[in-house]
C-alpha cells in the first residue's frame, strides 16, 4: 500500500462498500496500520475526550481465535487486519490530560478548563446513560473515519457488528473500562463488494417542524 494514494473525497465515500471476501495473501505493515489509525484518531469527539481505543489484530492465531466469536465470518481471517473499536466508559478521566496542554500553550484559561472539567464530571456522575452513549457514539465516528481512510489508500473494509461481545471481552482480555463497539476488517478485496440499495433521500430527510406529521404519514 502506498501512503500517497489519494482520490476525491466524494469518490471515496461513494465507492466505499462493505467487502466480504479478502485476499488473504495481502499483508499490511505495522507502519501502514499506524497510518490508518492516526487518521481514525483525528476523528471528532465530545469535549475532545477521544473515547476510543484500537485493538489491531494481525496475527493468524489471534484471527483464528476471533473467528468463532464473529460467528465464522471469514473476513476476520482473510483481511489484512481486523481492528476492534473499543469505547471508553471512563473517558472523563482523560479531561486533565486533554485540556492541560492547551492551558500551557495559552490557548485555554484555567477558568475555562475548570468549567469544562466540571461539565464533564457532572454529566458522567449524573446522567446514567452518558458513559456508554458517549463511548459508542464517539468511537463510531473514529470507526467511520478509519474505513474512509482505508478506501482513500486503495484498501477495502467491512464493519462487523455481528459477534459475541462477551466472548470477545473474555478472549482478548478487554478491561471493564472499555465496551466493544464494532470490528472493522481491512484489506484487499478478493471479490468486489455488492453495492447496497439506498432509499431515496426524500424518504430520509425532513425539514424544520414537519417531522412528526411526515413520519405519521410514512411507512418508513
Amino acid at each position: 500500500m502506498s501512503s500517497t494514494v489519494q482520490t476525491d473525497f466524494f469518490t471515496v465515500v461513494r465507492e466505499r462498500h462493505s467487502v466480504k471476501h479478502y485476499d488473504a495473501a495481502h499483508k499490511l505493515s505495522e507502519q501502514e496500520i499506524k497510518e490508518l489509525l492516526e487518521i481514525a484518531n483525528s476523528a471528532p469527539s465530545a469535549w475532545n475526550l477521544q473515547h476510543w481505543k484500537f485493538l489491531a489484530i494481525t496475527d493468524q492465531t489471534a484471527k483464528a481465535k476471533l473467528l468463532p466469536i464473529a460467528y465464522s465470518q471469514t473476513q476476520v481471517v482473510e483481511a489484512s487486519v481486523v481492528v476492534a473499536i473499543l469505547g471508553d466508559l471512563q473517558a472523563n478521566l482523560k479531561a486533565e490530560a486533554v485540556f492541560e496542554p492547551d492551558v500551557q500553550a495559552g490557548l485555554l484559561s484555567e477558568e475555562v478548563k475548570a468549567n469544562l472539567v466540571g461539565q464533564i464530571e457532572y454529566t458522567y456522575a449524573n446522567v446514567p446513560t452518558a458513559p456508554r452513549d458517549e463511548a459508542i457514539r464517539n468511537a463510531s465516528l473514529a470507526a467511520m473515519q478509519l474505513m474512509l481512510a482505508a478506501k482513500a489508500k486503495g484498501l477495502d473494509s467491512c464493519p462487523l457488528g455481528g459477534y459475541d461481545a462477551d466472548k470477545f471481552v473474555e478472549a482478548f482480555g478487554v478491561p471493564a473500562r472499555y465496551v466493544p463497539v464494532m470490528l472493522v476488517a481491512i484489506g484487499k478485496a478478493a471479490t468486489p463488494a455488492r453495492p447496497s440499495v439506498r432509499l431515496p433521500v426524500e424518504q430520509t430527510i425532513f425539514w424544520n417542524l414537519e417531522l412528526s406529521k411526515k413520519l405519521a404519514q410514512s411507512d418508513f
